[in-house]
């Protein structure tokens, strides 16, 4: 398989011969990792269970980490769906890579569409599905919104929404998210939103696409499934702690597939995810944190905050020479948008992970208005 080189390692290339500026210390704003400790109730959760590392886990998930997903589902969207309508996975990652890959086994000629600029993991699966890729592409003459062409959504069979987005952090209300599911009934194809960010809200709560097919009088979920993780909500990306949700019937044949895969995750990382699963609180204190870094943007860069996540897409005359700059002169790392997206999508943006507390997270937005102001 030819899969395209990760962003990150071509940022490794763009800048292996190039000498940072000793005279600051080194600051990323690559990577979309929280750099905030996770909450000790969860650690202890973790300790508490080592032992359980003498039993193999279930590939289904443990009956706790289920009631501790679908009690973050009741109280964070108010859905009440049942252990049919879920399934654990090791994340998001390998189930974006692995579902489409199940879903397009059988399918001729499938066709894939999804945002473009995008998580690259969306491009692997659909390259080890063969797929015919269909972008949906953001950009301001938009206002970074998937926009519908019917004639193409015709040939589609798997539609991957992600809102909030990343890199653009922009986000697709209740009236959106149901013009999509009722356009996945009407041209049947599956659609998934990615909902990673979707506790990462900085005012009002956003909608799970789930709630949209209810919205939209599908109650059952026909063709609609939703992605989520906790690496993001509860700081605790090496948990690997994730599921897929909605359409039984599809779950039902992939519960089936993953019996295969083998990627249950150790029972003591079940048990620490579903404690911090079923836990909404310790959430809302890592929301401030963040809330509170876009407002020294707004203050330093006069960025405007978006309405989810912790990146800033941010635009810039040239963000090669940008990326290689900031580096250089202040020993500062940002990803070139032109890296996340396709056919000159990104260019002329870098993406910003705010991930740091606020001190750090000044310091480097300052190194970067002075390389803005810089001539």
């Amino acid at each position: 398989m030819n899969f395209e080189t990760y962003p990150f390692e071509k940022l490794n290339r763009l800048l292996e011969n190039i000498v940072p500026n000793a005279k600051y210390s080194a600051l990323s704003l690559t990577i979309g990792e929280p750099q905030f400790a996770t909450p000790a109730f969860i650690l202890d959760a973790l300790k508490q269970n080592v032992s359980l590392l003498n039993k193999y886990p279930k590939t289904s998930g443990e009956v706790s980490l289920r009631e501790g997903m679908l009690t973050y589902l009741e109280k964070r969207f108010d859905l009440h769906l049942d252990n049919a309508q879920i399934i654990p996975t090791f994340g998001t990652r390998e189930v974006l890579f692995n579902f489409p890959q199940f879903l397009l086994h059988d399918v001729k000629d499938p066709v894939m569409v999804f945002p473009n600029p995008f998580y690259q993991i969306y491009e692997g699966a659909a390259k080890a599905c063969r797929a015919e890729v269909i972008y949906l592409n953001l950009n301001e003459i938009n206002d970074f919104q998937p926009e519908v062409d019917e004639e193409a959504l015709e040939k589609a069979d798997f539609v991957i929404l992600n809102s909030p987005n990343n890199p653009t952090s922009s986000v697709m209300l209740m009236d959106d998210l149901k013009k999509w599911v009722e356009l996945a009934l009407k041209h049947d194809f599956v659609l998934m939103n990615d909902e990673c960010y979707a506790d990462l809200y900085l005012n009002d709560p956003l909608p799970s696409l789930l709630n949209a097919s209810i919205e939209a009088g599908n109650t059952e979920f026909k063709n609609i499934l939703v992605i989520n993780s906790i690496s993001k909500r509860s700081s605790a990306p090496g948990l690997r702690s994730g599921f897929i949700a909605g359409d039984a019937e599809i779950l039902k044949n992939y519960m089936v597939y993953r019996t295969y895969v083998g990627c249950a995750s150790p029972l003591p990382l079940q048990e620490a995810a579903a404690t911090a699963w079923a836990d909404q609180e310790h959430v809302n204190g890592f929301r401030e944190k963040y809330k509170k870094n876009f407002e020294i943007a707004k203050e330093v860069l006069g960025v405007e905050a978006p309405e989810a996540t912790f990146y800033i897409w941010l635009k810039v005359a040239d963000e090669i020479n940008f990326t290689v700059k900031l580096y250089e002169n202040y020993n500062l790392k940002v990803i070139p948008g032109s890296f996340l997206g396709r056919e000159g999508e990104g260019k002329g943006y870098v993406r910003l992970a705010l991930v740091y507390e606020a001190d750090k997270t000044r310091e480097a937005l300052e190194r970067i208005k002075s390389a803005m102001e810089s001539k």
